[in-house]
């Protein structure tokens, strides 16, 4: 599998003369990656034909952050392959290598008359209409990497290059954040995984961007670029968490220190430092009702139904945890055993959560607390239509038994929950419902310790 780096040459002369360059990398978590390449190598007022060796280039996203400059005309050249390489021999003799009898090999020689179809001449003049073996080219028929011929427009003299482009596929990142559940407040650190798996450097600059970024091109086939995973190393920076801000609509992060991208094991740097915050459990039953469409007539056993937990973390204003932002990402919840071990007890995945709003995730489904749902009654009624020539109405009657059973030594509060979009009501029910939104309601259901309760009502909804 072919290494890949992230260096560029500028073609000076006959040859192709490698310059060192500074880099600087943002990486997204879908994978997109924004490479930011400095050259030493200036540019005259006017045209300037380069050509740069850019792994991972996708020659539509090319540009120059440099106001004065102006990409004029890219083509790129991918890595040679076998049939590129056979056409430009056309003419020339080559060595073929394949295997003979005795289990070794043998080299034939034969003139490439062309590739496709096939046709090979051998030095007696008879011809082979197929590989004659594998074929051994000159290093002058082979591009090892790829090769873009680029050609700028500086409206006046520059002292270096500044390019830039999109490299797809080439890196992710991932946030994961820690809970500590302990009596009413919790402890919570963060940090960021970052997995490349395309590009190479040495002593790069490296963001990381949070936020929801539209993909509106295609992404780049796997298959394209053949790359080894790789690793990133922080140069002797110490622990530093990554300094931020906001950039439009995302935030980014920017890690402390040099970073190498090296084949290896991705690397883990805290976002944030641990910092405490206060939080709330809750026990919700989801709801019956269908939140569109027909409300149908259920079966008349009952269902036992999932009991869900769910953890909100107040992130006041003014509070360490409560200004920062929050990329979306993989929340672990942890608490501790009777022996002091830390037990993972729930995990749930979180969206970007702005400066002062709290986090609110669903960890699981409770053990000791369950519940059953029955549909007690059911009826239809035909209304007449609001107007002439619209279509009737129905309005549909139905009534639910929930019940709850704690095994808890400890008595808890369940929330039954129903949201339903367009006209309904809740027309009677044994527990008052509260008024959440527009659209939904709610039933606060204290179970004792080691004991049910139970909860009935009934909706009316239009169709």
């Amino acid at each position: 599998m072919a290494q890949i780096t992230a260096s560029l040459g500028l073609a000076i002369a006959a040859g192709v003369m490698p310059l060192a360059a500074q880099t600087s990398l943002s990486i997204y978590s879908d994978g997109r990656v924004v490479v930011r390449r400095t050259l030493p190598q200036p540019l005259q007022k006017g045209r300037n034909i380069l050509t740069l060796r850019l792994e991972g280039l996708d020659g539509a996203t090319l540009f120059s952050p440099d106001t004065a400059v102006a990409v004029a005309s890219a083509v790129v050249r991918p890595p040679t392959a076998q049939d590129a390489a056979l056409t430009a021999a056309a003419g020339q003799t080559l060595s073929f290598v394949r295997p003979n009898a005795a289990g070794g090999a043998d080299t034939v020689r034969a003139t490439v008359v062309r590739s496709d179809p096939p046709q090979y001449r051998l030095s007696d003049g008879r011809y082979l209409l197929s590989l004659p073996g594998e074929p051994l080219f000159p290093p002058e028929l082979v591009r090892t990497v790829p090769e873009a011929a680029v050609a700028l427009d500086a409206t006046q003299a520059r002292p270096r290059t500044e390019l830039a482009y999109v490299a797809d596929g080439a890196a992710r990142w991932e946030a994961v954040y820690q809970i500590l559940l302990a009596g009413a407040r919790c402890q919570v650190s963060g940090a960021a995984t970052i997995t490349p798996q395309l590009l190479r450097a040495d002593s790069a600059e490296v963001q990381l961007v949070a936020g929801s970024i539209n993909r509106v091109r295609a992404a780049s086939r796997p298959g394209q670029l053949r790359l080894r995973g790789v690793s990133l190393a922080i140069a002797e920076e110490g622990n530093v968490a990554p300094s931020e801000e906001s950039v439009g609509e995302t935030h980014v992060y920017q890690l402390p220190g040099k970073v190498s991208l090296e084949p290896g094991t991705p690397v883990t740097t805290a976002l944030f430092s641990r910092s405490t915050a206060a939080y709330t459990q809750e026990f919700i039953v989801p709801g019956a009702l269908p939140w569109r469409g027909f409300l149908g007539q259920s079966p008349g056993d009952e269902n036992r139904v999932p009991v869900q937990v769910w953890y909100t973390l107040k992130r006041g204003r003014g509070t360490p945890f409560g200004d920062r932002p929050l990329p979306g990402g993989t929340v672990q919840l942890y608490q501790a055993d009777s022996a002091g071990r830390l037990q993972l007890v729930g995990e749930a995945t979180s969206a970007h959560t702005a400066p002062g709003r709290d986090l609110r995730v669903q960890s699981g489904d409770a053990f000791d607390i369950t519940a059953e749902r029955v549909q007690t009654d059911y009826t239809q009624e035909q209304l007449a239509p609001p107007k002439r020539g619209m279509a009737p109405r129905q309005r549909i009657t139905a009534s639910y038994k929930v019940t709850i059973s704690n095994a808890k030594p400890a008595a808890v509060t369940v929330d039954v929950r129903e949201a339903r979009f367009g006209v309904w009501r809740v027309t009677e029910s044994s527990v008052g419902p509260e008024k959440l939104s527009a659209t939904e309601v709610r039933f606060r259901i204290p179970v004792p310790a080691n004991g049910d309760a139970t909860l009935t009502y009934t909706v009316q909804a239009e169709s």
